[in-house]
């Protein structure tokens, strides 16, 4: 008996490791055939695109090496419309392995705004995005109504049809806007546009008023109070003479920019009648920038001794009757911020930014006025006889009847 127990107990680890050994490949089997299955799923991915495409309710999967779309819908024998939408784009390259492609397809619109009626081939859904590519403007307050239709020359599509809002001017409080509404009268609008109207508070015309278009809304509150205003600040232009352009020649070298400024004040309002007005503050949120222009200033064929007189013709078309004169300009050279006068290289006199020293009509001409002549640009610094009888004309000063440098 103690024999045949011994036997039973050696057998027993044998019996146990025979499971683990067998265990053991099974497992290593499974990893092997699991590693197989993803390497080829991965060569699968890695050489090639998935694309997933989503077309007006179907569904459909391809495998392309193709690297853009246009190329994998070319390779499937997918037609695409050039008034087609589709994303990602038809030219986009592709890189990932796996792609969502929507293709939505173009369809008749026919777009009706008022007594207007504009046909389109669009991919778009919402009114927003087919007015746009009609390049019509829709407000907040427009509305918009989209069905189904059957047009007998493009089939079937959808018509679009606006609704406009009445487009006004509303001044609330001092605040000045031009506004759209659907309702039908003032109060309306002012409803809806959440304007609740205090014990103190005014309307230009009834609550019970009528809408129209153009009209104008005003809201005031009687008694002191304080509205801000945006105002323009105008910018300024500085003109460069340019020796390398002939005279009449104007390039803007750095265009200008209007600046703003929020202006404050504080009125009195009586019955909806401003009755005072007091600024209080002032700040300028944008400065403007100043234009720079440059202005030819090489003479072509201009007034010489030898010609005595000539007539010129501007930028603007005014013909100017020219001549010169040889005086002292001493006296005169303080009109226009004083400092002294010297000559041209070719005999004419200019102050000390470049400017030939003029007479002209003062009426048309103002002292110190800039103006074009056949020389260059000048600046009226003297007046004479002559512009009586030459009201658009210009004397010019020069050294040449003495070439004494004065």
């Amino acid at each position: 008996m103690e024999d045949a127990q011994l036997v039973v107990k050696q057998r027993k680890p044998l019996l146990f490791r025979a499971v683990l050994v067998s265990t053991f490949f099974l497992l290593v089997s499974g990893i092997f055939v699991a590693h197989h299955a993803h390497a080829q799923s991965s060569t699968t991915t890695t050489n090639g695109h998935l694309i997933t495409l989503h077309d007006e309710g179907t569904e459909r999967g391809i495998l392309t090496q193709a690297s853009t779309l246009r190329e994998a819908f070319k390779e499937a024998g997918i037609m695409i419309d050039p008034n087609d939408l589709v994303e990602p784009g038809l030219d986009d390259t592709l890189e990932a392995t796996q792609y969502d492609v929507n293709i939505y397809r173009a369809r008749p619109v026919t777009i009706v705004d008022g007594a207007v009626s504009v046909r389109v081939m669009s991919p778009y859904r919402t009114a927003g995005q087919i007015a746009k590519q009609a390049d019509i403007t829709l407000h907040d307050e427009d509305t918009t109504k989209m069905e189904a239709s059957a047009d007998l020359v493009q089939g079937s599509g959808v018509r679009m049809e606006i609704t406009r809002a009445t487009e006004f001017t509303l001044n609330l409080y001092g605040k000045k806007m031009t506004a759209y509404s659907q309702a039908k009268t003032v109060g309306e609008m002012l409803k809806g546009k959440n304007v609740t109207l205090g014990g103190n508070d005014v309307t230009s015309v009834p609550v019970s008023a009528p809408l129209i278009s153009g009209m104008t809304v005003e809201v005031w509150r009687n008694g002191v109070q304080t509205i801000t205003e945006e105002q323009s600040i105008p910018f300024t232009t500085e003109k460069v003479l340019d020796m390398d352009l002939p005279i009449g020649n104007h390039q803007v070298k750095t265009p200008g920019q209007t600046g703003v400024r929020m202006v404050t004040y504080e009125i009195v309002m009586e019955n909806g009648k401003e009755i005072g007005r007091k600024e209080i503050q002032n700040v300028v949120n944008k400065e403007p920038v100043k234009q720079v222009e440059l202005v030819g200033n090489k003479a072509v064929n201009g007034l010489s001794k030898s010609k005595g007189a000539d007539v010129f013709t501007d930028s603007l078309g005014v013909s100017h009757r020219e001549t010169y004169y040889d005086l002292p300009m001493n006296m005169v050279m303080s009109a226009c911020g004083g400092g002294d006068y010297s000559i041209r290289s070719d005999g004419v006199k200019i102050d000390r930014d470049g400017y030939i020293l003029i007479a002209a009509n003062l009426s048309r001409y103002p002292r110190c006025s800039v103006v074009e002549t056949s020389l260059g640009l000048g600046k009226v610094y003297d007046t004479g006889g002559f512009v009586a009888r030459y009201p658009d004309g210009f004397d010019i000063a020069t050294d040449w009847t003495d070439y004494n440098g004065r």
